[in-house]
């Protein structure tokens, strides 16, 4: 069942990004440089100094649990869901400090950027400042909250961004690349260029992809992590 929901997380990344930022985090946004100070309600887990209050995890649930019953075929059991969500905003706390122990920032501009790029706040291809307010206003957001928000995931894609681009290929990694191409040689020299560079591209994202992994769960067992089940 996780595979399933790992494989929806690659398949629509966007949203997932959405899921776990804009819905399930509006209730930490406003509160310091980390966005996780008082929160109210319950505290569902802790990561370091940083909380998840049972309110955010709720939020988080509700909505992941309604995408994948709209997404991805087949039934769902309320644990898995609750324990891949709370491990996902687990996860987001993690590279948040892997980011500030990078000395890393987001910029106004980068801010912008984003939010301006994101489909579901256009029409006709160009970014609607009108429509973009009153989408949020729907989710019961404001403009300042979904910035707070979106900032901290763009600090998260930053440092997961320098983890990856520190990733190289091996000599013997780029012969296992080119390996796999000659198992399937195609005639047209144009189409075997483009099918050797999507074999290097897809060994270097499986290694990029374990190097994250390696690294946030270096992080992880240096911090002090508490997940109260009882509460999810």
């Amino acid at each position: 069942m996780i595979k399933v929901l790992r494989f929806a997380n690659e398949k629509y990344p966007w949203f997932l990004a959405i899921t776990m930022g804009f819905i399930a985090i509006t209730f930490i946004v406003g509160m310091g440089w980390w966005g996780f100070g008082e929160q109210s309600g319950s505290v569902v887990a802790t990561v370091g100094d940083l909380s998840i209050s049972s309110e955010e995890f709720k939020r988080a649930y509700e909505n992941t649990y309604r995408f994948y019953k709209e997404k991805v075929p087949g039934e769902f059991k309320d644990e898995t869901i609750k324990q891949y969500v709370v491990e996902q905003l687990v996860d987001h706390r993690v590279w948040l400090i892997a980011a500030h122990n990078m000395g890393l920032s987001v910029s106004d501009e980068d801010l912008r950027v984003s939010i301006m790029q994101i489909p579901e706040f256009q029409r006709n291809g160009r970014f609607d400042p009108d429509h973009y307010r009153r989408l949020l206003a729907a989710n019961h957001l404001t403009p300042s909250m979904f910035e707070g928000v979106q900032a901290k995931e763009l600090l998260s894609l930053k440092a997961r961004m320098v983890v990856s681009d520190a990733v190289a290929l091996t000599p013997a990694e780029l012969a296992e690349a080119q390996a796999l191409m000659l198992r399937q040689p195609d005639p047209d020299p144009a189409k075997a260029a483009g099918a050797k560079d999507r074999a290097i591209q897809d060994v270097l994202f499986q290694k990029q992809q374990r190097t994250l992994a390696a690294y946030a769960q270096s992080l992880r067992a240096t911090l002090p992590i508490t997940i109260r089940r009882e509460l999810l």
